[in-house]
């Protein structure tokens, strides 16, 4: 039996958009991906909305805000309540990748899309995989499985193998390469030969990158050329994904004496560059078989990276003297440590500037790849600035309304009379969580009695901040001194110094403010475009085509160009069947043609009369099947061949009299220990079962039945009630 299959495009269809889909097999749905790309396009969330409470659980294929992007706001703002499953490299690197883009933000404009909070909560719900371990959903799921395969475009990056009841094999391969790197293998095309629907991405079906010795050729002579001259190399790359290939890379070229960059810089800027590099050493385990057998034999972690500088501030970078290589996120240049280098670098000829992948269109990125450098452009320069004068002295002021009222909201509870005013007297000596002891009461008379109080718990102790060894810790010590440029913006926002007294447990927040200004940059720097993606390109898509053979195939974040040439290599490899959706369409690719999903009323299922078959129950129906009435709320697409019965259905319809059927699959030797269980003989003679002395045959005809044979008696009767106990009779 097949399954009702169908794909509801929310994102990354018609267009480069980022990916996120709503697959559903029969009564169950996935959510595949849930990206969110530097535009926080609210028309995709309002899409998404409407479809949470009905997806069932989440599959993530890479850990990079293209893929996962939109996970924080789906869980904390729209409620996303269920499971989620991922790599272990894609649970860790996609929180830095989140860390990161929050911060990133948060520099220059006020960000409330998601919180910190919002990340720990979306992460905490993942469920954590290993590459070819096998998952059985529950519930409605019964009968689908999930199983995540190498990708080979990240650590971690995942190729969803989806097993539907009926035989179904659906291949989930948004982003994927099949050709090993320095630190991944590729994909493993040979686990997915023939599924019945390749889910591809086909976004680079038109394009034909050059090999990969000539862009690391490119790359080199660039960095050289600019280093010798004098200049600076900023490298546009991501947080925790594509970034590992490019570190290790450079550093290995760092170590060879031959290459005379030994003088030179190699420095990595982002939020969470410690991090990444911490992590990426902790998980071998999934990368390349060369880094694997390198750190089993010799225990030489390759992420070891004894070149490269971590740093997490543009003024870190400043203060590296000298021409240098900066790895920057983010690559789009919207946002990020690597666009404020880009606005300080540009303008000098010297210096030059490499973007490592295409971006969305309409990125600061994208334009320059496709229009080049050497021109002026206006750009909007966004930055946080502290707070001076009366903006200062206003914010001050409105802090100080805050802690009033708070104290006043706190203190409401007490009553304003004679006797609780001592009460009041000791909460606002003493602190709020003081137990007062009442001392005793005089007699009453015409005044009230005046009660006295003294506190006695807790009992306030001077701290000493001090570590294990005695040592007095000095929290000014270890504190970075505050940067502030010519123009007042703060490149370094350090917590708040300490007050004389005790210092508090929570640092005060610099006051500040987010402006913005229009600028003219002059790119004088050169702008050179190294595709270092990692992503299957046009060849390489024909061939892995060629090779699985998929019955069917739905193209992913696929431009009308893309599309063009993706049914042209389907229609040369003889796959008739090619889906080319747009954004808010719904694909429906169930393989049979003429199937419906019934929905059976609380009435019928109350007149039918249920059987015992093994595990299961059957019951008999005979009744009419009208089309389901659509309601509002019903999304266009969706549904749009179920079915259910008609709710005027007479009682007589689903007990009416019809032929008997007899539902099992009977097995000879089965009956023949339950007739001797009887305590009757029963034997096999020329391929029936006679039993008592021969009186009686049952034996199995060519059409499948089972025939009762003999002399009409007790032991007769007996046989065949016992006959009948085999079977589910609806």
């Amino acid at each position: 039996m097949t399954s009702i299959i169908k794909l509801h495009c929310l994102s990354g269809a018609g267009d480069e958009s980022p990916p996120c889909y709503v697959l559903q097999i029969d009564e169950f749905k996935f959510l595949l991906d849930c990206g969110w790309d530097e535009k926080f396009d609210m028309n995709f969330i309002g899409e998404l909305k409407r479809h949470v409470n009905s997806i069932d659980a989440v599959l993530l294929s890479h850990s990079d805000p293209l893929h996962l992007g939109a996970l924080p706001y789906a869980v904390g703002k729209l409620g996303l309540n269920c499971p989620i499953y991922a790599t272990l490299p894609i649970y860790k690197m996609g929180q830095m990748f989140m860390y990161d883009l929050y911060q990133a933000h948060r520099n220059v404009s006020e960000f409330d899309l998601f919180t910190l909070d919002d990340v720990d909560a979306a992460f905490d719900r993942i469920t954590q995989l290993k590459y070819n371990q096998s998952i059985d959903m529950k519930g409605k799921g019964l009968g689908v499985r999930i199983t995540p395969l190498p990708a080979g475009h990240s650590l971690g990056g995942t190729v969803w193998r989806i097993a539907a009841p009926g035989e179904e094999d659906i291949v989930y391969a948004p982003d994927f390469n099949h050709k090993k790197e320095r630190h991944l293998n590729g994909c493993e095309i040979e686990k997915l030969m023939r599924p019945s629907l390749l889910l591809l991405g086909a976004m680079n079906t038109d394009y034909v990158q050059q090999r990969r010795r000539l862009r690391d050729e490119k790359l080199m002579t660039t960095i050289l050329t600019t280093l010798r001259g004098g200049g600076c190399v900023l490298v546009c790359t991501d947080t925790a994904g594509r970034v590992l290939e490019l570190a290790h890379m450079l550093d290995q070229l760092w170590r060879n004496k031959d290459s005379g960059l030994v003088a030179y810089s190699l420095l990595l800027l982002s939020n969470v560059s410690y991090n990444v590099v911490e992590f990426a050493k902790s998980q071998i385990e999934w990368m390349s078989d060369k880094l694997t057998r390198a750190f089993e034999g010799a225990r030489s972690n390759p992420f070891a990276l004894r070149h490269l500088q971590l740093c997490h501030s543009v003024a870190e970078v400043v203060r590296t003297p000298g021409p240098k290589v900066v790895l920057a996120s983010f690559p789009d240049l919207e946002v990020g440590f690597a666009r404020d280098l880009f606005l300080q670098w540009a303008p000098h000829p010297s210096n030059s500037i490499v973007l490592t992948a295409r971006t969305s269109p309409g990125t600061l990125a994208r334009d320059l790849i496709e229009h080049g450098g050497d021109r002026v452009l206006e750009l909007s320069v966004r930055r946080r600035v502290r707070l001076e004068g009366a903006e200062l002295e206003e914010y001050l002021h409105n802090q100080r309304l805050k802690i009033n009222n708070s104290i006043k909201e706190e203190t409401a509870g007490i009553s304003s009379d004679s006797d609780s005013e001592g009460e009041l007297e000791m909460w606002v000596v003493t602190g709020r969580h003081d137990i007062p002891v009442a001392g005793p009461a005089r007699a009453a008379g015409c005044f009230k009695a005046n009660k006295r109080h003294h506190a006695m718990y807790p009992c306030h102790e001077e701290r000493t901040r001090a570590d294990d060894y005695g040592e007095i810790i000095k929290p000014e010590d270890y504190r970075l001194a505050e940067i502030v440029d010519a123009e007042g913006e703060i490149r370094d926002v350090p917590p708040a110094p300490p007050p004389k007294q005790e210092p508090d447990e929570e640092m005060m927040e610099i006051p500040s403010k987010c402006v913005t200004t229009v600028r003219e940059v002059a790119v004088r720097a050169r702008v050179l475009h190294v595709e270092l993606e990692g992503r299957c390109d046009g060849e390489s898509l024909q061939r892995v085509l060629a090779h699985t053979k998929p019955r069917r195939v739905l193209g992913l974040r696929a431009a009308p160009r893309a599309q063009a040439a993706l049914r042209k290599q389907c229609e040369a490899e003889g796959i008739d069947k090619v889906y080319t959706p747009k954004c808010g369409e719904t694909v429906d690719a169930t393989t049979e043609s003429h199937i419906y999903q019934v929905k059976l009323t609380d009435g019928l299922l109350s007149q039918l009369s249920w059987r015992s078959a093994g595990d299961t129950e059957l019951a008999w129906v005979a009744a009419t099947l009208a089309p389901r009435a659509r309601s509002r709320e019903t999304a266009p697409g969706d549904d749009e061949n179920s079915m259910e019965v008609s709710m005027s259905l007479e009682a007589s319809s689903a007990g009416a009299p019809h032929a008997a059927a007899f539902v099992n699959s009977l097995r000879l030797s089965e009956l023949r220990a339950a007739v001797a269980r009887l305590g009757l003989t029963a034997e096999f003679t020329a391929g029936a079962l006679e039993c008592c002395n021969g009186t009686l045959a049952i034996r199995r005809l060519d059409n499948g039945r089972v025939a009762l044979e003999g002399v009409l008696s007790e032991e007769y009767y007996k046989v065949r009630e016992l006959l009948y106990d085999q079977f589910a009779i609806v």
